[in-house]
């Protein structure tokens, strides 16, 4: 399906040019302005997927105020089309955060790589978004949830509630451990105690949660868990609640 596309350029003759260009090459310019009021009006009624905005243009606004405004109300991209391109120009132009420039004189070449960069761009950033979303619904804590789900970079990786050892804490982190490796996540204790609301779970220390299940041995007040070397310390607040979890022959 074509890309739909204002076009905002306050001379005539550049802007039929720009139309000629884009309708070559399979877009649908489905509005033109010549100034920054009447660009903002036409963008909020047809909501085009890309607006081409010349930077200097006629009136009391510029391209780059038409253009901030236009990105207030609508998610849409906005390549600038300019003859100036000293540094301050260009630095001014960065505050409406354009997908692209087209410097005067341009060819048919220079519309068409800008155009298709700065809708490819778009379409990558709103799949970030949408998946981004996603994943933060999927973290969030939900009260009887069954699955629990680890962050690992850009990945969310099942951990089966047999399979997690204990989650130990270390400054601003926290380390979850599993039979097959470990995850470490951007997290505190009492956010994770909430989360393992599973009655298998235990905290045994100010830094530590335990899986019960998964407990080999006790000595004094360490605990060995199955297959780790490692001793986790019991503190001395929790010891009566994880004497009053467990039953000794």
């Amino acid at each position: 399906m074509a890309a739909n596309i204002l076009v905002t350029e306050d001379e005539a003759i550049v802007r039929k040019d720009i139309e000629r260009c884009l309708t070559s090459l399979g877009y649908n310019v489905v509005a033109t302005a010549d100034n920054g009021e009447d660009a903002i009006k036409s963008a909020l009624e047809h909501k085009p997927d890309l607006c081409l905005m010349d930077i200097m243009i006629k009136g009391d606004m510029s391209g780059i105020a038409a253009a901030e405004e236009i990105k207030k109300n609508l998610d849409v991209p906005v390549i600038f089309l300019t003859a100036y391109a000293d540094e301050g120009t260009l630095a001014s132009a960065k505050t409406a955060e354009p997908h692209g420039y087209i410097l005067k004189p341009f060819k048919e070449a220079d519309i068409q790589a800008a155009v298709e960069m700065a809708l490819h761009k778009h379409t990558k950033e709103i799949e970030l978004k949408h998946e981004a979303d996603f994943l933060r619904s999927l973290t969030e804590h939900k009260d009887g949830a069954d699955i629990l789900f680890v962050k690992n970079r850009s990945r969310l990786m099942n951990v089966k509630h047999e399979d997690l050892l204990f989650v130990e804490a270390l400054k601003d982190y926290v380390v979850v451990h599993t039979r097959k490796e470990s995850y470490t996540i951007h997290s505190t204790m009492k956010e994770i105690e909430r989360k393992l609301s599973d009655s298998r779970f235990l905290r045994v220390h100010r830094s530590y949660i335990v899986n019960l299940n998964s407990i080999e041995s006790i000595k004094y007040s360490n605990i060995t868990m199955e297959g780790l070397e490692k001793e986790i310390p019991v503190g001395g607040s929790y010891k009566e609640s994880l004497a009053n979890r467990i039953n000794l022959l």
